[in-house]
């Protein structure tokens, strides 16, 4: 599980603060209202976008870095769409991370090409719908078009019109293809 790092980087980077968790790094941000708040994405109780939109909703000025593993575009989205200045994967040597940071304690955004091409290719797709994404999750877990209507309390034909409305904005031929690319561009989850 991830952690979060409250920084001030002037005159050196020091860490003032490190949480377990997205809660506490709400809390210690409010405590030492740090230059840079590098969060992982993924920490317990909240998570790092969690974190980041609450951070950001208490102080609009807030400096934020995410570092994470996901690398898929919703996931760079969903982080960037909260305010977050930075994208940083946990891939990154140390080499990479130690500017990102004085970057955006700078007030500079910071996002490698690899994060940014990912970004750009999720302009080829058009969004699934909250409910095409539930279908989705449903399959990914094996079900058939029956369980998966029965699970969501709708008809087997309508759940068929879900499924062929995600085959055509995921530019896939089957479901297995679906899900495969759903969940490497964070879609969803398991």
């Amino acid at each position: 599980m991830g952690v979060a790092a409250i920084i001030n980087h002037e005159p050196d980077m020091v860490v003032v603060a490190e949480a377990a968790n997205g809660a506490q790094a709400i809390e210690l941000f409010g405590l030492h209202q740090p230059d840079l708040v590098l969060l992982d994405s993924r920490m317990p109780v909240k998570s790092g976008v969690a974190a980041a939109r609450e951070i950001r909703a208490k102080d609009n000025s807030a400096r934020i870095l995410m570092l994470t593993a996901f690398d898929g575009d919703e996931d760079i989205f969903r982080a960037l769409s909260t305010g977050v200045q930075g994208y940083v994967l946990k891939s990154s040597t140390g080499e990479q991370l130690v500017p990102a940071i004085r970057a955006v304690a700078g007030g500079q955004r910071w996002i490698p090409r690899e994060v940014a091409q990912r970004l750009d290719a999720r302009n080829g797709f058009e969004p699934l719908t909250p409910r095409e994404l539930v279908v989705l999750y449903e399959l990914a877990k094996g079900l058939a078009n029956k369980q998966i209507a029965d699970a969501m309390d709708i008809s087997e034909h309508t759940t068929k019109g879900y499924l062929k409305s995600i085959l055509a904005k995921l530019h896939v031929a089957d479901r297995t293809e679906a899900v495969t690319l759903a969940i490497q561009r964070g879609l969803i989850h398991l």
